[in-house]
């Protein structure tokens, strides 16, 4: 090769030197100016590191002045190569390679690959599987719905699915009490982000539910959210503080009297706005409350609203209105008319009814045709059904895989200590509170029976829990340094990682606690249905509250009956109020979601009762069973079965979590994390079975792998492990540590330019084979969801010396495993004997791509016409038998449906990878 002074060469051995220009020609030497970095080289001639950079027709040049031309025509004159390009007016300009700008970059695969940049060819296998996996991921139903550290349980992904591929999703959640209303909401913010139909969440909450709400968001969905309170608001800079964040939880009493914080809020613009708790919200027709007005407001300037609440009729058919209305003030304006069109909806539950019983109704709706399918007409009602849409209500009764019940009741004598003690309700309900020491840990029985009873359990898991922190720490540490029994403690007072150590320590089968002691918040979020014992050391006066605390265990996935054991001092307050929840209640057998409701009718009876039982209490007792009793056969009644079937319909579900276990199934998940750790740096150690610890190494290609710690990350594949193990990453293709590695290798030119040799009998040496990987380049905005229809869709062609295509005769696996690696010099020297060659092939698999992208292109479209089109043609019959589908909904499909066409109408090839293959 002749170095001639002012010539442009790029060293392959340090990219970052920008393009270089050679400045002195010597005998055996050469010099080379880098002006990008401002540094001269000189290397030996026989083995500069160097090759020559040649653009091609087509390709962009920048030029010293800032010019970016489009390569129209290369020449070369007195050594120098001369380039005439067009601006982007179209003008002709000629300029010649001194003119280059010396910030040049070599990403494109072909640039590379003739400029002899390689990456080693686990690279480009990476590369390739990054590319499959993502088009994958793009093609399947589930998407948005697999990466939620959760049982895969009907009712929920069946909502997810449903509302969270709505635009703007505006429904009210009303599962019973244990069914999820949480996770299901968190599902939907999780799908509406990651499809980019949303992007800005805010939530509020009653303050007892923050920090439930903030550590369910991160550790099942991987969603920081922002917790705001006044301290911290008090502490931004000036401007709109809720500005400052995507994703952000507040409390509803934090804006109570606070019109200036309330317009702060509003002014903020958010794509979804969710109010858990829904049924608080005060409203009469004739004065809404100040946080329903609030709400109100938020409702009319944010597209998507999620309100979740108990069982509607719970409070009252007034109270279920103010909150449809809340979703859809031009749909629910008129109570009386509600309510007549409510008694309607009931007669066609009858109707479904009678159908899957093998009955046509005779007043079955006339423009519904009688001769079809029992199946098919049920599916129409449910459409026609007017609150189907934007209200969702699974109940127990219909959910199945709850365990039952057993109270195990423990009388024991009161201590002398206490029997003195003059001390207030509360204190005698919790007679330990009044010490501020630890002694009472010496004489109170329930200490001795509690070590007793633990003992005799062993080795099964007990969950203990009782009202305040101070409690459960001294148990906990009485337990571990007294009693011998290995226990952890999870409360208020511990950080989140510190609650996860606790919960994890009591997951742990072999070498875990055998009971974690919990202050009130372990009622609060986090599920232990691992274990089957719940010793409640003293009883809330809130009957939701002891709710709460039995679903920690009483949960769908339960193998075992929940044993409850109740410690109690006979003759006080506590043996009152167990048996009012007991006997008056049956809260200990049967889950009720009325609770608080029959607290508030009963609670100044009960008061009285609690500080001094008499006879009276027997009529208490017989009044709270009557009135129990009739509540829950209320609610039971009254329930719509028809929103319940439109709630959750079992063949859509079984079809998500197939595809959903049929992912997570085998290792291809765990092998290309391993190749991407491999590739970025990043060291790996087993764990366990589906289980790896991962921690970063000095040699890792970029300074931060994402999601690895500085002390490592612990990462499993297994679900069921995940939710028993809360400390581990739970890894799944939705995973951000995937999802963003992925995005590492998309963004860069990772593995995109490879050389290897193969041997191949019947080949002669010296044969070259091109790998090309074409991909569908769409640009378009993400929540129009246009790969749905047309992902990636990988093409990968594999052209011989003769220009025939042999991608389908060599698969691309099968010459992973046969390639081997080539040294630098040696390729270096391949490359600068085939660059036409490898031109010419190039040319030939492009032509061949484009005939390929054709057919993609038009299929997409038809698939997206037809999937789209189907559904607007839907909901705009169903809206003249059904109201509450919005106006909003069908302009937004009708604006989809054109937008997907023209952007599908501009995709284009993108070359994504080259690999020249010589044969040995």
């Amino acid at each position: 090769m002749e170095y001639l002074i002012g010539q442009r060469w790029v060293s392959h051995a340090d990219a970052q030197l920008g393009l270089g220009v050679v400045v002195e020609v010597e005998p055996r030497r050469i010099t080379l100016s880098f002006p990008a970095v401002g540094e001269e080289r000189t290397y030996a001639i026989e083995n500069a590191p160097l090759t020559r950079l040649r653009f091609k027709v087509g390709d962009h040049i920048n030029t010293v002045e800032g010019v970016e031309l489009v390569v129209t025509d290369v020449h070369e004159q007195h050594g120098l190569l001369m380039y005439t390009g067009t601006d982007h007016h179209e003008e002709q300009i000629a300029v010649s390679e001194l003119e280059l700008d010396a910030f040049v970059q070599l990403t494109t695969p072909q640039q590379r690959l003739l400029n002899g940049h390689f990456d080693k060819n686990s690279d480009f296998a990476l590369r390739v599987a990054t590319l499959e996996h993502t088009d994958r991921l793009q093609r399947s139903p589930a998407s948005g719905l697999m990466g939620s550290r959760t049982s895969l349980l009907h009712h929920q992904l069946y909502i997810a699915n449903e509302v969270g591929q709505r635009h703007a999703p505006r429904v009210l959640l009303a599962d019973e009490v244990g069914l999820g209303k949480t996770i299901e909401a968190g599902m939907i913010i999780h799908q509406q982000l990651l499809t980019g139909r949303a992007s800005r969440v805010l939530v509020l909450l009653p303050p007892s539910l923050m920090h439930q709400w903030l550590v369910e968001m991160l550790r099942r969905f991987n969603l920081h959210f922002a917790l705001f309170d006044i301290d911290r608001l008090a502490q931004m800079d000036e401007g709109n503080p809720f500005e400052a964040e995507q994703l952000v939880l507040c409390s509803m009493e934090m804006f109570e009297a606070n019109d200036h914080l309330q317009q702060l809020a509003l002014d903020a613009g958010w794509d979804l706005v969710v109010v858990d708790e829904a049924h608080h919200l005060h409203w009469s027709e004739d004065e809404p409350g100040e946080d329903y007005r609030f709400v109100e407001s938020l409702s009319q300037v944010s597209p998507g609203l999620l309100l979740l609440t108990a069982t509607p009729e719970q409070i009252g058919q007034a109270s279920h209105f103010a909150r449809l209305r809340l979703l859809d003030p031009s749909r629910f304006h008129d109570l009386e008319a509600f309510k007549e069109q409510e008694l309607e909806y009931r007669q066609m539950s009858a109707m479904a009814d009678a159908l899957e019983a093998g009955t046509v109704p005779e007043d079955l709706p006339a423009d519904l045709d009688r001769s079809l399918p029992a199946g098919e007409l049920v599916n129409q009602l449910l459409d026609r059904h007017g609150t189907g849409r934007v209200l969702f209500r699974n109940t127990r009764a219909a959910v199945e895989g709850f365990p039952q019940r057993i109270l195990h009741r423990h009388p024991l004598p009161v201590p002398e200590e206490y029997a003195h003690a003059q001390v207030d309700l509360i204190e005698r309900l919790h007679p330990e509170l009044p010490y501020y020491d630890d002694s009472w840990l010496d004489f109170d029985p329930r200490v001795e029976w509690l070590v007793k009873t633990l003992k005799e359990l062993r080795p099964e898991k007990v969950l203990v829990i009782c009202a305040h922190a101070t409690t459960a720490v001294a148990l906990e540490h009485y337990l571990h340094m007294r009693a011998g029994i290995r226990s952890s403690a999870f409360y208020e007072g511990l950080s989140i990682i510190e609650r996860d150590r606790a919960a994890a320590y009591f997951a742990d089968e072999t070498n875990g606690a055998q009971t974690l002691v919990c202050s009130e918040i372990g009622s609060e979020g986090r599920n232990f249905q691992f274990s089957r014992h719940l010793i409640l050391f003293d009883l809330p006066m809130n009957p939701d509250l002891l709710e709460q605390r039995i679903g920690r265990l009483d949960r769908i996935g339960q193998q075992h009956d929940v044993e409850i054991h109740v410690p109690y001092l006979e003759g006080t307050p506590q043996e009152t109020l167990l048996d009012w929840y007991d006997r008056g209640l049956d809260l200990f057998r049967d889950s009720c979601s009325a609770g608080t409701m029959i607290l508030e009718t009963f609670r100044d009876r009960l008061v009285e009762q609690l500080k001094t039982r008499t006879e009276a209490f027997d009529t208490l007792l017989v009044d709270s069973a009557d009135f129990t009793h009739r509540t829950r056969e209320e609610l039971r009644e009254g329930r719509d079965r028809l929103i319940e079937r439109n709630s959750c319909r079992r063949d859509v579900a079984d079809a998500l979590i197939n595809e959903i276990e049929g992912l997570e199934s085998g290792d291809t998940l765990e092998n290309y994390l391993e190749a991407l750790c491999e590739a970025f740096g990043v060291d790996q150690e087993f764990h366990s079975e589906q289980t790896l610890i991962l921690r970063p190494s000095e040699h890792m290609l970029t300074g931060h792998f994402p999601y690895v710690g500085d002390e490592g990350t612990t990462v499993t594949f297994s679900r069921d492990k995940a939710l028993a193990r809360e400390d581990m990453e739970f890894v799944t293709w939705e995973h951000p540590m995937i999802h963003e590695a992925m995005d590492m290798v998309h963004s860069t030119e990772l593995g995109n330019a490879a050389l290897g040799t193969i041997k191949l009998k019947g080949v002669a040496a010296g044969t070259m084979l091109l790998e090309a990987l074409f991909t569908v380049n769409c640009v378009a905005p993400k929540s129009l969801q246009v790969e749905r229809f047309l992902p990636l869709t990988p093409m990968r062609l594999l052209v011989d010396a003769r220009g025939k295509e042999l991608a389908n005769l060599v698969p691309h696996e099968r010459l992973n495993s046969l390639v081997e690696k080539v040294k630098k010099p040696t390729a270096l020297a391949i490359i600068k004997q085939v660059h036409r060659e490898v031109d010419a092939k190039m040319s030939l698999a492009k032509a061949q791509a484009e005939v390929r992208l054709k057919e993609v292109l038009t299929d997409a479209e038809n698939l997206m016409r037809s999937e789209l089109g189907a559904e607007l043609a839907r909901l705009e019959a169903l809206r003249e038998v059904n109201p509450s589908i919005r106006e909003e909904e069908l302009e937004n499909l009708r604006y989809r449906i054109e937008e997907c066409a023209i952007h599908i109408a501009h995709a284009n090839l993108q070359l994504q990878a080259l690999r020249l293959i010589i044969t040995t």
